[in-house]
């Protein structure tokens, strides 16, 4: 991929977006054009069903070489970096004692262990579950996860003086300062400002009534300045001591300020492992199967309504890792990636792929069900179908995953009208394609694909005071380039299949609990996988 070269000295912006499988860093100019973007793998381990993990040491090691790497291929010096910031996944939880030691491996976003945990504090009618829009809890949120430790990890609950996410131990480690987000926070942990901020007597209700002492005391405002960076990190980073570190967020929202969505009437579509719908509103709005809304969780005095998938891209990536190997092979002898060929092989098949019915639940389903019990399924196999049926018949599944959210929000009173979209499924035009068919919702791509990381340059932008806000930095660094229009023939055909799709979990739901949690007494107890995993 190439980059722009500035065609000035600086000042330029470090944007850091901390994602599931690597770690990219982009050095941007103050028109949002990408000097020099890098990245650095890291490991994923799922030790049970349904759990996920990751080491931070190897965040931060990863995060080290890409720094380097990207200033290298930028060739600007460390005075010219005018600012940092930084986005991660969420809700990623670090565990760190006194002395800031991890004491186990980070529970990632995607986990869903704290099932029971989630069911339990489902159970509750207070006040501050209205950001589930009134339906279950996930077990991906912040206090699922920390009432899971505190339940069966009592010792290093106890020992822990730093429960955070992952955005709150990357501004440590670059900072020294223990901060929250209010995105995060707000996102993924029911704080909300208007009503006094942490729910503390919820929190006590569910039994986590200690974890303040756990959480960073200052919640500050996306873009808000933190601090310098310490002497250490620089250091390490090949930085210059003292640049300014702006507070970050939650990686699809850093993705959203880099899509310029910081207004109502767009929605972001944020794709990569996961898929991602988040919008503005200047009102409440709340409902079944999504949400929200979130107080000034992107931008002050607006509220953010959400949606996704867990498991989008990490499918399409399965399906080619599992069943894909010859063609690998002879795709990468012909030079070419093994995806472009699926693509290829796919491309003339008729909307519904023969009527092949995919539900990408992989990993539980975030929304509308809120259910990380559920399991991918597929029905209408013949033996007229091939591989390429399948791997059409998961793109397609994905996109009727994203029509399903957004009937759910139309039935809540929110609206979208365009998709501003990001992610490694944009680097697909077919797909995008069947996106926009599927939906009947026009798409709007970007010069930069790499949103989260220029999301996080626009904060850090702001936060270095090279502009006042979130929304003036953004209307300057973000660039439209097409628009990607449904085709309304196809739209119509598709219509059948989506309905087909929300119509099946539903039949299927008990069936699938059954096995699933069959699957997961068979599994090592807490303590052997611990162990392994350590």
């Amino acid at each position: 991929m190439k980059y722009e070269r500035s065609k000035h000295d600086g000042p330029y912006l470090l944007g850091i977006d901390m994602g599931t499988e690597s770690v990219r860093v982009g050095v941007f100019d103050t028109r949002g054009f990408a000097v020099a973007l890098a990245a650095t793998p890291y490991k994923l381990r799922h030790p049970r069903p349904g759990w996920a993990e990751q080491d931070p040491a190897e965040w931060w090691s990863a995060l080290v070489q890409t720094v380097h790497s990207a200033m290298e291929s930028a060739q600007v010096s460390p005075d010219a970096i005018a600012g940092i910031s930084y986005d991660s996944t969420t809700c990623t939880i670090a565990v760190l004692d006194a002395d800031n030691h991890v004491l186990r491996p980070a529970i990632m976003w995607m986990d869903v262990r704290a099932v029971d945990q989630a069911r339990r504090i489902g159970e509750s009618t207070h006040p501050a579950r209205k950001y589930n829009g009134g339906g279950p809890v996930t077990a991906e949120w912040y206090p699922c996860k920390a009432l899971w430790l505190k339940e069966n990890e009592p010792d290093i609950y106890r020992q822990a003086t730093h429960i955070v996410e992952c955005t709150d131990w990357l501004t440590f480690q670059l900072t020294g300062r223990w901060t929250a987000s209010i995105n995060t926070a707000s996102l993924r942990a029911y704080y909300d400002r208007t009503t006094g901020g942490w729910p503390i007597s919820f929190y006590e209700e569910i039994g986590l009534g200690d974890i303040f002492e756990k959480l960073p005391a200052d919640v500050l405002d996306l873009g808000e300045p933190v601090g310098g960076l310490t002497r250490q990190a620089a250091t390490e980073l090949g930085l210059r001591t003292g640049t300014p570190v702006a507070q970050g967020a939650g990686d699809a929202w850093a993705a959203q300020i880099g899509l310029n969505v910081l207004k109502p009437g767009k929605m972001a579509l944020i794709t990569g492992s996961s898929h991602v719908l988040s919008g503005q509103s200047d009102h409440p709005v709340s409902g079944n199967g999504f949400f929200g809304p979130y107080t000034d969780a992107v931008v002050p005095g607006q509220y953010t309504i959400e949606g996704g998938q867990v498991s989008t891209g990490s499918v399409i990536k399965w399906f080619k890792d599992n069943f894909c190997k010859d063609l690998i092979i002879e795709a990468e002898k012909q030079g070419r990636s093994c995806y472009e060929v699926l693509g290829e092989q796919s491309r003339d098949l008729p909307p519904g792929a023969d009527g092949l019915i995919v539900l990408d639940y992989w990993q539980g389903n975030r929304t509308p069900y809120v259910d990380p019990e559920a399991r991918g399924i597929m029905w209408g196999f013949s033996l007229h179908h091939t591989p390429a049926h399948v791997y059409r018949a998961i793109q397609e599944g994905i996109c009727y995953g994203v029509a399903h959210i957004l009937r759910v929000m139309h039935a809540g009173g929110f609206d979208v009208r365009e998709f501003v979209a990001c992610g490694g499924a944009t680097n697909s035009r077919d797909w995008m394609q069947i996106h926009a068919d599927v939906t009947g919702v026009p798409i709007t791509l970007t010069k930069t694909g790499d949103a989260a990381a220029l999301g996080s340059a626009i904060m850090a932008a702001t936060g270095a005071g090279i502009f006042p806000d979130l929304q003036t930095a953004a209307d300057t660094m973000v660039h439209e380039t097409e628009v990607i229009q449904p085709d309304k023939h196809r739209h119509a055909e598709y219509q059948p299949y989506v309905d087909a799709y929300i119509a099946t979990y539903p039949r299927l739901q008990d069936l699938v609990h059954t096995i699933a949690r069959k699957i997961d007494t068979h599994q090592p107890n807490v303590e052997d996988t611990l162990k392994t995993a350590v």
